[in-house]
């Protein structure tokens, strides 16, 4: 296969080129970091928004609603959907289209499952790949949605511009059940289902949560009442999305941020390829034989400053 041909058909909008480039990156097939290193000179100029919170939160349905609010305004859109693997094929278990079938058809709307394989951070090490590809390719706005772990959902902040945590008043004591984690990466939070009991309690306990935070940043996170899947409020959360855009450009942080996203992919990278490079069949054997013959003896620490050490394996 011709990458760079492959590549510069991605540069050409050519959709399905998009298609099996994404393909190479998800399956880290051969070529695939030919297409991303020509290509990143191309990126950098989408907006990237971040779409996590707790499973049944809406986060489809709002994403859905997003779309509509964007290609209202002729851009065009890029959605990269973290579903949980299928235990059966590797694959996504919830497909993309069935939950964002009124959009599919759009040519110009471009969405992707991707499958978590294990990842914890709610969002696939490739996920950021992929959003450079869409970048690249054109697409003017990428939306992330995230597996929905809650917890865990960290991942999307070294991916995402701004970040809409959702919750919803009938999750329980949400508040209890957030890490604090999450409460801090939020550059605001929606309270979707408001039709729901209890709505404006989990709104005031939101506030409440986030002026208790110890860091007070520049920009101060609001919490917004919406039901995504009448459309009721997104023009607010759209609104916000944008104050915060501005907050971050006027602020110089929308550079120091992209630059933060941009060390720690290096960072990432390198941890990668040492990590590949470094359990070569050799020491493999070398930590079996160590685990065969300590008896349980020997601590852990040791046997990793051994494989650290092996002259045989340092050339």
């Amino acid at each position: 296969m011709d990458f760079k041909s492959l590549a510069v058909q991605v540069l050409e909008q050519n959709r399905r080129a998009l298609a099996r480039a994404l393909t190479l990156i998800e399956n880290e097939d051969d070529g695939a970091i030919e297409i991303l290193d020509y290509l990143f000179p191309n990126t950098g100029l989408a907006l990237r928004i971040g779409i996590t919170g707790p499973p049944g939160a809406g986060k489809s349905t709002l994403t859905n609603q997003l779309i509509r609010f964007f290609r209202q305004r002729n851009q065009t859109v890029g959605i990269i959907a973290i579903d949980p693997t299928s235990p059966f094929t590797g694959g996504a278990i919830l497909g993309d289209r069935v939950r964002m079938n009124e959009n599919a058809l759009d040519p110009g709307v471009f969405i992707r499952s991707m499958a978590t394989r294990g990842s914890l951070g709610g969002l696939v090490r490739q996920a950021q790949e992929a959003a450079d590809l869409m970048d690249a390719g054109g697409l003017q706005v990428i939306i992330f949605e995230t597996v929905g772990v809650g917890q865990i959902e960290i991942d999307i902040m070294e991916a995402a511009d701004t970040i809409v945590v959702l919750a919803v008043p009938d999750a329980g004591d949400m508040i209890q059940s957030m890490k604090a984690g999450l409460m801090e990466i939020g550059d605001l939070f929606v309270v979707n289902k408001a039709d729901l009991d209890g709505s404006g309690r989990m709104k005031a306990d939101l506030e409440y949560a986030l002026h208790l935070r110890e860091s007070k940043p520049a920009w101060a996170p609001q919490v917004f009442l919406c039901e995504s899947r009448k459309g009721i409020g997104i023009d607010r959360v759209v609104e916000n999305i944008f104050m915060h855009i501005e907050h971050l450009q006027q602020t110089g942080e929308w550079l120091r941020k992209r630059e933060r996203r941009f060390r720690q992919r290096v960072r990432k990278l390198v941890e990668t390829k040492l990590n590949r490079e470094f359990w070569n069949n050799g020491r493999k054997e070398l930590l079996d034989r160590h685990l065969q013959n300590s008896g349980g003896h020997i601590s852990p620490y040791q046997i990793a400053d051994q494989l650290l050490s092996d002259s045989r394996f340092n050339d």
